[in-house]
């Protein structure tokens, strides 16, 4: 082939890579055209949007809250209340649901207006209705700040200022810090857990618990039986800050195996979203962090709570089973750190947290089953009958 040839070769290959502005004085011409042809459409081809039904804004406004993330909220808080020594009045403990979901959905809501750009870029976050226009940001806005006011006010007048103060906090650190730091620390993970941890301290100050120490509630350690001269316990004496430091870890390090599972297994989303997160970035610390935590859980549950007198020692060994499988699940996930590996930490992280509280009221310090079900006081009966 001479040079020519070989040039005029190159020339109309080249061609099919020209800019497409080549073509734009063609193009700008073409349009005028068409415009010119195509008539306006009638005012009659177009529909105003409906609003939406009563029954579907309710729909709206559950999605904008996260229901079922609230609802975990709610009942994280109800555990402070029913592991309380404290009583509570039926107000008291419809007040502390009541305002704890107005906080959570406001908290959610003002979370989702801030990032409508990055939740229509992932697939499991497309479907959110600021995204898909179900309701306008504005309506949104009302929304949030709607529950955001009245959660807080209705803590502070029902149940106490300490209530109300800890269910603001939680809506600023939430729709604030952790927002704001999902798309520039990894560190947003450690404020996220911090943000989950009040829910139940919540429940417990609405009782009348204390958060730290004073001359009035002392911090009190309640060894095993073994260890003591078998004295009976002052329960009031259960009521110390020991016992909301308790609270606070269970959640906080519970978040590590849950959320670090989650995020690697939804890692290409964050990433195409923009998110800084541990999992993008550091894939083998992301699970190391999971497995530090699910081993934290034991002594946590074993030790912690038993010495605060939430508990008797005999949670330490029933709370061991659940623990030993979660640290099983993310070694396992640590070791070989595939999803499969994550996919178990996440399932077992769904079913840990009410097994485990459902445990802790069952060994509740002070809960006398068989006297509350009936049979001790059967047996009192019958033998003060034979004496």
């Amino acid at each position: 082939m001479n040079r020519a040839a070989h040039r005029l070769l190159n020339r109309s290959f080249s061609s099919f890579f020209f800019h497409n502005a080549q073509w734009a004085p063609k193009l700008g011409a073409f349009s005028a055209l068409n415009d010119a042809l195509r008539p306006p459409p009638a005012l009659a081809s177009f529909r105003q949007i409906d609003s939406p039904s009563p029954t579907k804004l309710l729909k709206i406004y559950s999605q904008l809250a996260k229901s079922r993330l609230t609802t975990l909220v709610v009942l994280t808080a109800m555990s402070g209340v029913a592991l309380s020594p404290l009583p509570a009045t039926i107000p008291v403990l419809l007040s502390t649901a009541l305002g704890t979901t107005l906080c959570s959905a406001s908290a959610n809501a003002l979370n989702q207006i801030q990032e409508v750009p990055f939740d229509a870029q992932m697939a499991r976050t497309r479907t959110r209705p600021l995204v898909r226009r179900a309701i306008t940001p504005m309506h949104a806005t009302g929304f949030a700040i709607a529950t955001g006011v009245a959660g807080p006010v209705l803590l502070w007048t029902m149940v106490g200022p300490t209530t109300a103060c800890l269910g603001a906090a939680n809506i600023a650190l939430y729709a604030g810090l952790y927002t704001w730091m999902k798309r520039r620390s990894v560190y947003n993970t450690w404020v996220g857990s911090v943000v989950g941890a009040p829910p139940p301290l919540m429940g417990w100050t609405a009782c009348g618990g204390q958060l730290f120490p004073s001359t009035s509630y002392p911090v009190h350690y309640f060894l095993p039986p073994f260890l003591t001269d078998g004295a009976p316990l002052d329960l009031s004496l259960i009521d110390n800050p020991l016992a909301p430091f308790a609270f606070f870890m269970l959640l906080f390090s519970w978040q590590f195996p849950h959320f670090n599972a989650l995020s690697y297994l939804v890692r290409d989303s964050y990433a195409q979203a923009g998110y800084r997160m541990l999992s993008i970035f550091d894939p083998t610390k992301n699970a190391l962090v999971s497995l530090r935590h699910a081993v934290l859980l034991v002594p946590v549950c074993s030790i912690l709570f038993p010495l605060s007198g939430l508990t008797t020692w005999m949670f330490a060994l029933t709370s061991l089973p659940a623990n030993l499988i979660c640290v099983r699940a993310a070694w396992r996930f640590w070791r070989k750190g595939g999803e499969k590996e994550a996919r178990v930490v996440f399932q077992h992280s769904l079913w840990y947290l009410p097994v485990v509280m459902g445990l802790m009221m069952f060994h509740k310090q002070g809960m006398e089953w068989l006297e509350w079900i009936g049979f001790s006081k059967k047996e009192q009966v019958e033998t003060s009958q034979e004496n």
